[in-house]
């Protein structure tokens, strides 16, 4: 037997009015105000936050041998995403494309 996968399909559940699923749902524009902050549990500072104060201790390495600067991005890349050396330096294979 075919089945006709378009046609509007009839459940126990569409028989519902619309004001019972009124009442189920809550009120998302009540007047309740959720105390705790779900999206920030543990109270960390957000960005934008004062951090003056704050010592980082970072370790630049010297660009490697087998590395390039391109002239285009910027960015540090391995010699093996080298395209071309252009007048301006050396260009990576994204900025090339």
């Amino acid at each position: 037997m075919a089945t006709d996968y378009d046609a509007p399909r009839k459940t126990e559940d569409d028989s519902e009015s619309i004001e019972a699923l009124k009442e189920r749902v809550p009120d998302k524009l009540s007047g309740s105000v959720d105390v705790e902050d779900a999206d920030n549990p543990s109270g960390f500072e957000l960005p934008g936050a004062d951090l003056s104060d704050l010592e980082l201790d970072v370790v630049v390495l010297p660009p490697q041998e087998d590395e390039f600067t391109c002239a285009n991005c910027f960015l540090v890349k391995h010699r093996s995403q080298l395209d071309h050396e252009s007048g301006d330096g050396p260009i990576c294979s994204e900025c090339a494309a």
